[in-house]
C-alpha cells in the first residue's frame, strides 16, 4: 500500500483517489470563489476529496507580457479565504525561497514547479517549511531519476512528499504522457498524482504563449487512473477560452462532472483488483 500524505482533511494515498483542481492562476477573487463553489458541489456529488489549487504568481510564463497573477500577498489572502470559508485545503506553487515562509502560513501543501524540481537548495528550503510538498516532475526528467528529488526532501527532514506527472518533452512544443512513469514513481514510496491538463500542453506552441489540446484531457486522465494513481490534477475554468493563463489546455468546469464519474468508476475497479492481490 502506498504511504499516505495528509493535506488538511484530505489524505493522499492509501487506496483513495483525490482531486487537485482550480484555475491555473488567480485571475480575480470573484472568479476563484465562483470556481470553488462549483467545485465543491461537483466533488460533493461524486464523493471525491478536493484540494483547491490556483497560483498567486506564474513566474515561468512564455512572454514578459503574459499575465502572472495578483502576487504573493494578495494571492495568499484569497487562498486563505478559500481555506477558511469553504473548509478546503489549498495548494499553490512557490518559485523563490523568499516566498516559502509566508506561503507555508496559508497553504496546506506547497508545490514545486517542474522547472525547479532539480534545484537542491530550493527543494531543501521547501521541505523545511514543515508543510507537505508536491513536486511536479520536470519535463526533462526520467521518472526513475525523481528518486534523487525524493531523497533531497527526505534528508531535509520531510517525508510528506507527493510527485506529480505532467508529461515529458517530445521534440519541440510538445509533451507526451508515458504511463510507465506512474508505477515507476509510485515505487519510490510516495503517492503519485497525474496532471491531466499540463500533460496536453504545447509549451510555447503559440509563439508568445503555450498552446494545448484539451480534447485529450479525458483520454489521458482515464488512462492514468486505470494505470493506478492516487489522485488527478486538473486545472479548470468556467470559460477556458477567455482564461488569462493556460486556456488551451484547461478543462471547462461543465465538463468536469462527467469525467469525475468516469474516473471514480475506473478507480473502483482498479482498487478492487489491487485489494485482491494483497
Amino acid at each position: 500500500m502506498t504511504p499516505t500524505v495528509q493535506v488538511g482533511e484530505v489524505r493522499i494515498g492509501g487506496g483513495g483517489l483525490v482531486l487537485i483542481a482550480g484555475p491555473c492562476v488567480i485571475e480575480s477573487e470573484s472568479l476563484v470563489l465562483k470556481t470553488v463553489e462549483s467545485l465543491r458541489k461537483i466533488t460533493g456529488d461524486t464523493k471525491i476529496p478536493l484540494i483547491f489549487k490556483s497560483s498567486f504568481d506564474k513566474a515561468n510564463r512564455s512572454s514578459l507580457s503574459s499575465f502572472r497573477g495578483p502576487g504573493l500577498q494578495r494571492g495568499l489572502k484569497i487562498l486563505r479565504r478559500v481555506r477558511e470559508e469553504f473548509g478546503l485545503p489549498v495548494l499553490s506553487d512557490v518559485h523563490r525561497e523568499e516566498e516559502i515562509e509566508a506561503a507555508a502560513e496559508v497553504l496546506d501543501i506547497l508545490q514545486v514547479p517542474a522547472f525547479l524540481c532539480r534545484q537542491t537548495d530550493f527543494l531543501t528550503a521547501v521541505a523545511r517549511s514543515g508543510r507537505p510538498v508536491n513536486v511536479k516532475k520536470g519535463q526533462f526528467m526520467a521518472p526513475a531519476d525523481m528518486r534523487n528529488v525524493v531523497e533531497k526532501i527526505r534528508k531535509a527532514g520531510n517525508d510528506q512528499i507527493v510527485l506529480t506527472e505532467r508529461g515529458s518533452t517530445f521534440g519541440y512544443n510538445n509533451l507526451v504522457a508515458d504511463m510507465r512513469s506512474l508505477p515507476t514513481m509510485r515505487n519510490l514510496g510516495v503517492p503519485v498524482i497525474f496532471d491531466g491538463t499540463h500533460s496536453v500542453q504545447l509549451p510555447g506552441g503559440q509563439g508568445s504563449s503555450s498552446g494545448g489540446q484539451r480534447e485529450f484531457v479525458p483520454t489521458l486522465t482515464r488512462a492514468a487512473v486505470a494505470a493506478g494513481v492516487d489522485g488527478i490534477f486538473l486545472e479548470v475554468h468556467p470559460d477556458p477560452d477567455r482564461a488569462l493563463c493556460d486556456g488551451p489546455n484547461m478543462l471547462a468546469l461543465k465538463s468536469l462532472p462527467d469525467l469525475l464519474r468516469q474516473v471514480t468508476e475506473i478507480h473502483a475497479v482498479v482498487h478492487e483488483r489491487e485489494s485482491e492481490k494483497l
